[in-house]
């Protein structure tokens, strides 16, 4: 295969892969993980649901519930990211698994975030990203999200999304 015609493929290929949003669908073998209980809502999550279902809103959507299940499950991937210092879908299919058995979820879906310092900041950023705005505007049921910062004062953030 010649460079010229590899090199477009190699590109699409990249920037598919360092996408913040994600629906994967492995079958492979693996366990839910362990549910926490799920913190109690901060001022900058309320503020962000609220942002994502006004957007629904306005958009002739229906607003989504909110769901504790969703929220710790969110929540662990959130202190996960900042253990690793990484904003990453890393371990989806077992959250995905989790929401399933904890949840009733039939589809789950997630975007994340880093750095961002307002709610208006990361919904922004999100809505101009068509991956990500696909989720926020989805066929889903229920969502939460989870906020927290690391030790430096850096916003993470995993907003999840399910259908039951």
């Amino acid at each position: 295969m010649k460079v010229s015609t590899l090199m477009p493929f190699l590109a699409i290929v990249t920037l598919l892969s360092f996408t913040s949003c994600s629906t994967e669908n492995f079958e492979d073998d693996i366990e839910a993980i362990e549910l926490t209980t799920a913190p109690q809502a901060k001022e900058i999550e309320i503020e962000i649901l609220e942002l994502i279902n006004n957007h629904r809103l306005t958009n002739g959507l229906s607003a989504l519930g909110n769901h504790d299940t969703v929220k710790a499950v969110a929540f662990t991937h959130t202190d996960y990211m900042i253990e690793v210092s990484d904003v990453s879908h890393d371990n989806f299919y077992q959250r995905k698994v989790s929401l399933e058995a904890n949840a009733g979820a039939r589809v789950v879906s997630e975007n994340v975030g880093y750095g961002f310092s307002t709610a208006h900041s990361v919904v922004n950023a999100w809505l101009n990203s068509p991956a990500h705005k696909a989720n926020l505007e989805g066929d889903f049921t229920d969502f939460d999200v989870s906020a927290e910062q690391d030790e430096n004062g850096r916003w993470y953030f995993t907003n999840i999304f399910i259908k039951r």
